[in-house]
């Protein structure tokens, strides 16, 4: 790499003088003297050889803690992710491409935006989605403040939503001065008696995920049909690994189908960095934040790609601006794409059924503990909650013995499994526990 400023010495100086200095210290005189750096103010250590930087980093990477085996989800999780997907957003010109504000000049980062676009529009059943935003979490709350108009301004959200969800929303309603309510939870769901009180006619949306937080399945069909009796709209925060099993959010009645696109060949990585989708129906598409690529042909007829839609007071007039995202997680949503493309329709759902079927084996073996039960009853996907004696007792033999066990919650215990853990693990880890319960 030759530089970071790409302006010659004589062009800099030109500007200088166009702006009236002498140079670029004079730009920062209004700065106290105190505050400015000079050489040698940093005491930067000098500079390693390369095989002494991997030394020093090899000792530094050691202190993390990597688990064979993980029990444990709550927003984040360790699935299998197949080398190509790996292999394939490293290749340099993926890896340092960022936005493309020339837009056509990028037509193979504007084509795996538009992929990744048409594969949620797929698993989601709706019309249109954009080009990602930054997490699930904002993803939920920027479809909240799309369904808000002049009359309607109060945002309903689940008790059973993910706490992280919950609190990033209550940011954006905050910062909108518009109502955020809690709708109470009832046995780990929405509680739909709650629900009817709290839909009144100033409710423009309601969030609800499925599976929710404690990885129940929510009676979409009856919220469905009280939220649009109010003339309310549904936002759905689905799973997209779940989504390879389940009717999808459209079918569900979803109006905008958000979500955390992490299991879709993102790691684990210490918590990002992580991929909100977002998909809705065309009727609401001149509202969806961000940008949508589209399919075009050029000049020669041939195949192109554009950014069909942007909406531009996000960039200019951003006081009367509905939302701010002016960027997209480009990275992350090829990686995505790839994942689909590898996995395809019958690989997701295998994904999905092997989650499903070893959670509820996991969930099977630990309740045959005494001392250990269900604390929520219903149908769930690949996370479930059960009461845990010796709670910190049972998750350090977990941990000396490389597993992670679940998350610690109010009430008990959030398990988790994947596709990606064996059966073989998952009877050593009821072992530890019977081992430490003294069962």
């Amino acid at each position: 790499m030759a530089g970071y400023i790409p302006s010659t010495r004589a062009e800099r100086e030109e500007m200088l003088a166009a702006v009236g200095v002498q140079s670029f210290d004079d730009l920062y005189r209004d700065v106290p003297a105190g505050m400015l750096l000079h050489d040698g103010d940093l005491n930067i250590p000098e500079g390693m050889s390369e095989l002494e930087v991997c030394r020093r980093v090899s000792v530094m990477a050691a202190k993390n803690m990597v688990f064979p085996t993980v029990l444990r989800g709550a927003g984040a999780y360790d699935h299998y992710i197949p080398s190509i997907v790996k292999y394939i957003p490293a290749k340099e010109e993926f890896l340092t491409a960022y936005t493309p504000y020339q837009a056509e000049m990028s037509q193979g980062i504007l084509q795996s935006i538009f992929e990744y676009q048409t594969d949620i529009c797929e698993l989601t059943g709706m019309d249109v989605s954009n080009a990602s935003v930054y997490d699930g979490a904002t993803a939920a709350a920027e479809a909240a403040a799309m369904c808000r108009d002049r009359k309607r301004r109060v945002t309903l959200i689940s008790a059973a939503a993910h706490p992280d969800t919950v609190n990033t929303v209550r940011t954006y309603c905050y910062g909108t001065g518009d109502p955020l309510v809690i709708v109470p939870a009832k046995d780990g769901r929405t509680d739909p008696e709650a629900l009817k009180e709290l839909l009144t006619a100033d409710v423009a949306s309601l969030y609800v995920q499925q599976p929710n937080f404690y990885g129940q399945f929510e009676d979409t069909a009856a919220i469905s049909e009280l939220v649009h009796g109010n003339g309310s709209m549904l936002v759905l925060g689905v799973n997209p690994i779940a989504s390879g099993i389940m009717a999808s959010a459209r079918e569900q009645g979803a109006d905008i189908a958000v979500g955390e696109g992490q299991p879709l060949g993102m790691p684990l990585s210490y918590g990002g960095p992580y991929l909100g989708f977002m998909a809705t129906t065309a009727k609401h598409m001149r509202k969806l934040p961000g940008r949508i690529v589209g399919e075009t042909v050029d000049s020669k007829g041939e195949r192109a790609y554009v950014l069909s839609l942007q909406a531009r007071e996000q960039h200019i007039r951003r006081e009367k601006a509905s939302s701010n995202i002016c960027s997209n997680q480009a990275l992350c949503a090829l990686t995505a794409g790839l994942y689909l493309a590898a996995m395809g329709p019958g690989g997701l759902a295998e994904a999905a059924k092997q989650s499903m079927s070893k959670a509820h084996y996991l969930a099977k073996g630990l309740c045959e503990i005494e001392g250990i039960e269900l604390v929520y009853t219903g149908d769930y996907f690949h996370e479930f909650v059960t009461t845990l004696p010796k709670r910190e007792e049972v998750l350090k033999a977990l941990e000396d013995r490389g597993i992670l066990g679940g998350l610690p919650i109010e009430g008990g215990v959030l398990w988790c499994a994947t596709e990606k853990v064996s059966k073989e693990e998952l009877d050593r880890a009821v072992s530890v526990v019977k081992e430490v319960l003294g069962a």
